[in-house]
């Protein structure tokens, strides 16, 4: 089971506060630092100081980091033209070494979409499938051919298909509970499929239409990761685990039904029921970004008992 570090700066982060969550993250072993696509906070949070752009961010810290992987859970498709998402993401893998992977979903949040003046269509699904095909087909071209490509939403004419990724081919994560079409998409284009916030009974489920529509695809089930997003909320002893609740308004059982949240015991054992139903991965969401504490204690007493 492999541990990564999840946030959510639309919560209220600046770039030196990622920076130096991202420097722990590394410093303490874990696989790689995420960080949601969001321009606006959500429920009582003010955000402060201000929305951070997530391909911004990930590109100072392929240059400010070494061996952690890097990447989006998820960012939104609305945000971004397929072609001049293809652009950033290969960019910033090349500022990376190869470190850069792509969680891209169709956005949702029509709030935010309305506060920075930003489209917000009825028909999202099918625009994300063109640009997965998009990006990814770009990436794929070789170099000195080109890429064309006749849409419904999205029209190329002979792109140079540049500038390609340092791996070549940047790993794509899809996630979500849809039943159809979301397993779908994952077959045909992910290296990951993630559910996020999802119960071991749900998670087993949709990982199990993922499998699925792999086979009925004539790929190896086996052939993707699967990968769950939970919050976190670890302490030595019970009046650690409220204090850390309560910094994030949370209620201890809540978490511990709908997250990772205890001793180190506690989540251990939780973490090998999911690891049990498939789960080899999971990203850890991070809310409370000044306690980077929390963090050394998961490394030291839960990360180090995972196999």
């Amino acid at each position: 089971m492999e541990l990564r570090i999840f946030t959510e700066p639309q919560q209220g982060a600046d770039y030196d506060t990622l920076l130096a969550v991202a420097r722990a993250t590394e410093d303490l072993d874990f696989g790689a630092f995420f960080r949601s696509d969001h321009y606006l906070a959500m429920g009582s949070a003010d955000g402060l100081p201000g929305p951070t752009d997530a391909w911004i961010t990930l590109a100072g810290l392929a240059r400010e980091t070494k061996r952690i992987r890097l990447g989006t859970l998820m960012t939104a498709g609305t945000f971004r033209l397929p072609g001049v998402l293809a652009i950033q993401v290969a960019q910033v893998d090349q500022m990376s070494g190869g470190r850069i992977e792509l969680g891209l979903g169709a956005g949702w949040f029509e709030e935010e979409h309305r506060a920075y003046g930003i489209p917000f269509p009825k028909e999202k699904f099918s625009r994300l499938e063109e640009q997965l095909e998009i990006v990814t087909g770009l990436w794929k071209t070789p170099v000195g051919e080109t890429f064309s490509y006749d849409g419904t939403h999205y029209q190329l004419d002979g792109s140079p298909a540049l500038p390609k990724p340092a791996q070549g081919s940047v790993p794509v994560l899809i996630g979500g509970h849809g039943a159809k079409r979301t397993p779908s998409l994952a077959a045909r284009f992910a290296s990951e499929f993630n559910i996020p916030f999802a119960s071991l009974e749900d998670s087993e489920r949709q990982f199990g239409r993922v499998r699925s529509a792999a086979l009925e695809l004539g790929r190896a089930a086996d052939d993707l990761v699967y990968s769950n997003a939970l919050v976190a909320c670890v302490g030595r002893d019970d009046a650690e685990v409220a204090r850390r609740a309560a910094r994030i308004g949370r209620e201890v059982e809540e978490l511990k039904t709908n997250g990772l949240a205890g001793s180190p015991a506690e989540v251990v054992d939780k973490l090998g029921r999911y690891a049990e139903i498939g789960s080899s991965r999971v990203y850890l969401q991070i809310l409370d970004l000044a306690d980077l504490d929390h963090l050394e204690l998961i490394s030291s007493q839960v990360q180090s008992q995972l196999g």
